[in-house]
């Protein structure tokens, strides 16, 4: 179970603090999908960079099976179980597909081994394992390789940061058995309808703070109605 408590963070820009995520309370159950979404400038990615440990928190706790992991690093944290994919991948020069899926996933992994990550997200094997992650490669596929990654680390938490951004509509529906398929909590951060239907539960944030957390049927009809000024996420930021 991943629990936050309290946690607020903060940024100075022009000599001001903006505090973009306020006093935020959440609990994320085992083998749970949630999916976290909101207008731009909410704080959604904000949010799970620091679940994962990327940025600091202003105050508040995060803890993973009730054990306090504020203070830990992104590595400390993975080892504990938390696996994450970027809403942008992140480029790794030189470095063969395969090499990658090594790295992720601490061990040396045989071809059927590649092949059952990569074909998770549409690829295959066989056909990308010796490729170098370099500008040969598309947006999309760079983007379903850092996925295939991601998957490819046991993990307690698996979250993704916007995993449609650049994918192609053929990969966008294969995106909703894959994310289906794991067994493990996961948190998406998503505008997609048909990521948030997948959800058991979704978290709306506005403003860096949580408006409501509920199921599809009480959130969904919100989102489609989702005009009004409160809504609208005008001090935050991603």
């Amino acid at each position: 179970m991943l629990k936050i408590e309290n946690l607020s963070c903060s940024v100075f820009e022009n000599g001001r603090e903006i505090e973009i995520l306020k006093d935020i309370n959440l609990t994320f159950q085992d083998k749970k999908l949630y999916v976290i979404t909101g207008p731009n400038g909410s704080g959604k990615s904000t949010l799970v960079k620091l679940i994962m440990g990327i940025g600091s928190l202003k105050q508040g706790k995060i803890f993973l099976d009730d054990k306090d992991i504020s203070n830990y690093s992104i590595d400390s944290r993975a080892r504990e179980g938390i696996s994450f994919a970027f809403q942008k991948p992140v480029t790794f020069k030189g470095i063969k597909v395969g090499k990658l899926l090594d790295i992720a996933s601490e061990k040396n992994n045989t071809i059927s081994n590649s092949c059952e990550y990569l074909s998770k997200v549409g690829l295959c094997a066989r056909n990308y394992k010796d490729r170098y992650m370099d500008e040969s490669l598309s947006g999309g596929e760079l983007k379903r390789i850092e996925l295939a990654m991601a998957l490819s680390r046991p993990a307690k938490v698996y979250i993704f940061d916007e995993p449609e951004a650049g994918i192609d509509l053929w990969s966008f529906d294969k995106l909703s058995s894959l994310f289906s398929g794991i067994k493990e909590t996961t948190i998406i951060v998503s505008h997609q309808k048909e990521i948030l239907k997948l959800a058991d539960e979704i978290i709306l944030l506005s403003n860096g703070k949580v408006e409501k957390v509920g199921k599809g049927s009480e959130i969904l009809p919100l989102l489609e109605n989702f005009s009004c000024k409160k809504l609208r996420g005008e001090n935050g930021q991603d």
